[in-house]
């Protein structure tokens, strides 16, 4: 199974950066024990439009382009479902063992995802009801994919 990580937006150098990148590394590597194929970066741009709704409409295209067929998607939403760890690995282990080809996790524009896209989310995830800055919600959204790969091998990173 792949792990996709599809942002609206490019994550400058910097710190950011690098903590996003040694996450991803670490979760590709647990990752595989477990038969996932990798943690893969998929960056679209941010629409130029100057109104909201077509900016929401391009960035939404752009993004549901890339959802491979049969993928499970979730959206990083502020009004979704807030998981502990634990739970957030056993959902990774569900579509594994229902053979899933790839989980993809949206993060949308400052404009959010078109109605459409949102629809075809199985899962809404928040880290919270607070406004996060997108390049530290793909740090947390990292981070959460190497605990759970962590947590599905027994590994000690994680402790309850």
């Amino acid at each position: 199974m792949r792990i996709i990580v599809a942002a609206v937006g490019r994550l400058k150098r910097g710190s950011e950066s690098e903590l996003s990148e040694r996450y991803r590394k670490r979760a590709a590597q647990t990752g595989r024990q477990l038969g996932l194929r990798d943690v893969e970066i998929i960056e679209v741009r941010e629409s130029r439009a100057t109104d909201a709704d077509k900016r929401m409409r391009e960035e939404s295209i752009a993004l549901a382009s890339i959802i491979p067929q049969e993928a499970a998607v979730v959206l990083l939403d502020s009004h979704g479902e807030s998981l502990e760890s634990a739970g957030f690995a056993s959902q990774l282990s569900k579509w594994r063992a229902n053979g899933r080809t790839a989980v993809v996790f949206l993060i949308g524009g400052a404009d959010g995802l078109a109605p459409n896209l949102r629809e075809k989310a199985e899962l809404r995830l928040s880290f919270g009801v607070a406004t996060w800055p997108h390049q530290l919600v793909r740090v947390m959204l990292l981070e959460q994919l190497y605990r759970g790969t962590t947590i599905l091998t027994g590994h000690p990173y994680h402790r309850a």
